[in-house]
């Protein structure tokens, strides 16, 4: 999602607050709800590096609304993990944070008390002992041990016993066992899928809304799955500048070959001409540059860039096809990083720092192609950003909404006659997408949207399954469960010569 606009507003409390209405009756502490940090004479306790590395995440999410996926690397280079170490505490946080919705269920229930009782920095060693012992394959023993001694280092100790007894608790049932426990007062369909699948219930009516629109609802419950998955680490090889290795659509590899599974020393190897990226946002960047051949001395516009991945394969395209690329980028940090992303291609691209609508507005009927990946909720990565969904509300859809009209209005001004724009989003929210492109086209006879689908098709190597919205709209609509890329969606509009 691009840094375009306001950023969301978060739910700092998320799911601290009771996420199932549920949790034991209140009483006194027996361990101390409100702790102090151990005695300057405490015995310090032990834990293990991944570990320590796992809660630190957690903990600095849930204090200074951090991003995991940005933070864990440093940590893990940081502390100096072992690829194995490193992928422990990459499993411990990403896992404890994509269902901390449901662990504080259990957690409420084990506790005997409401979660918002439990001091904070407790909570998050609970947390993430509860993912050990429900999801992994961690012995029980070691996973009760490290989260009391985390406790012991950051809460005291009056803490650890009452950290032990929830934890042993936890221990004492299976996670479906769990499950069915904390799911058995639900209010509705809606409350059950939330807590059994840790997505909080706006998320899951508005999946179930645009899996309808296709006529599949009843895959709900293997999207909701596959966004508790991790996902496959995928590579894109910039198209003239790097060979694709592997059998992935179409110039996409996985991260896993000759430098024993870094992703990072992969792209370092190859001075950045392969790079991560989800074949996903690949495919519909691809599908512009594909949608109608290109015309040497094309002039292109990406026009909310950060942090630049989708840049860096239009500019290697531009490069390859006689064409020139501009690109966009309101926050100085994120253009930033477009221009550190587009710094393998040997093309010049000029980044601009503007209000998307503005930069638009100021250059009518100047792009050939525009590729405009919106400010969204991002309800389409929910598997690489795991606190994502405990941060957005369903009060942040309208004003979202409202600004991708705007961007969008604006862009299809910046249009050549006969030009294309790709509408993206990372949201496959109805709301984000269809209606957006909609409103836009209510008053507009000199725009034609294409079909997306076939688009997406001529540049997959694969077949790929894209089935007909039920409103009969040409866009296109990735799944995470169905195509293994992040729910990307896609509209291609044509403006008339």
């Amino acid at each position: 999602m691009s840094g375009q606009g306001r950023q969301n507003r978060d739910d700092r409390r998320g799911p601290q607050r009771r996420a199932d209405g549920q949790g034991g009756p209140r009483r006194e502490s027996t361990g101390g709800t409100s702790h102090r940090a151990p005695s300057r004479g405490a015995r310090p306790r032990d834990v293990q590096p991944a570990r320590r590395v796992a809660y630190d995440v957690i903990r600095a999410v849930s204090t200074s609304d951090a991003y995991a996926n940005l933070l864990l690397p440093g940590a893990i280079r940081e502390a100096g993990l072992s690829s194995a170490d490193a992928a422990l505490a990459t499993e411990l946080a990403y896992g404890t944070l994509r269902r901390l919705g449901t662990y504080d269920a259990i957690i409420a229930q084990a506790a005997g008390r409401d979660i918002a009782d439990i001091d904070p920095p407790v909570l998050d060693a609970l947390r993430l002992g509860t993912h050990q012992i429900l999801a992994t394959r961690v012995a029980t023993h070691a996973a009760v041990n490290e989260s009391v001694n985390l406790v012991a280092l950051h809460a005291g100790r009056g803490a650890s016993g009452f950290a032990n007894a929830v934890l042993r608790s936890v221990a004492a049932r299976t996670q479906d066992e769990w499950l069915d426990a904390v799911t058995a007062a639900a209010r509705s369909d809606d409350e059950r899928l939330g807590l059994r699948f840790a997505h909080p219930v706006w998320i899951i009516r508005a999946l179930r809304r645009a899996l309808a629109a296709e006529g599949r609802e009843e895959e709900l419950e293997a999207l909701l799955a596959a966004d508790n998955a991790a996902p496959e680490v995928t590579l894109v090889a910039l198209p003239g500048l790097a060979e694709p290795q592997g059998p992935r659509r179409p110039y996409a590899a996985t991260a896993f070959g000759s430098a024993g599974g870094d992703p990072g020393a992969v792209v370092a190897a190859n001075k950045g001409r392969v790079r991560v990226q989800d074949e996903g946002s690949q495919l519909v960047a691809l599908a512009l540059v594909g949608a109608q051949p290109v015309t040497a001395g094309e002039r292109w516009l990406d026009l909310c860039a950060g942090p630049g991945g989708k840049t860096a394969l239009l500019a290697a395209e531009a490069l390859r096809s006689g064409a020139t690329l501009d690109a966009n980028e309101v926050v100085p940090a994120r253009a930033g990083l477009v221009r550190k992303a587009v710094a393998s291609v040997p093309l010049h691209v000029d980044v601009a720092e503007e209000d998307g609508r503005v930069l638009a507005v100021d250059r009518p009927g100047v792009y050939d192609r525009i590729l405009l990946d919106a400010p969204c909720t991002g309800l389409g990565a929910l598997r690489r950003r795991p606190e994502a969904r405990w941060r957005k509300t369903a009060a942040d859809v309208p004003e979202l909404a409202a600004l991708q009209e705007g961007l969008l209005a604006a862009a299809l001004g910046a249009l050549k006659p006969g030009g294309i724009l790709a509408y993206v989003t990372c949201s496959p929210h109805l709301a984000e997408t269809a209606a957006v492109v909609q409103s836009v086209l209510r008053d507009r006879d000199d725009v034609q949207e294409l079909d997306a689908r076939e688009a997406v098709r001529a540049v997959s190597e694969q077949p790929i399954d894209l089935p007909e919205p039920s409103s009969g709209s040409g866009h296109a609509q990735l799944w995470p469960h169905r195509h293994g890329t992040d729910a990307m969606f896609l509209s291609l509009l044509r403006k008339q010569p």
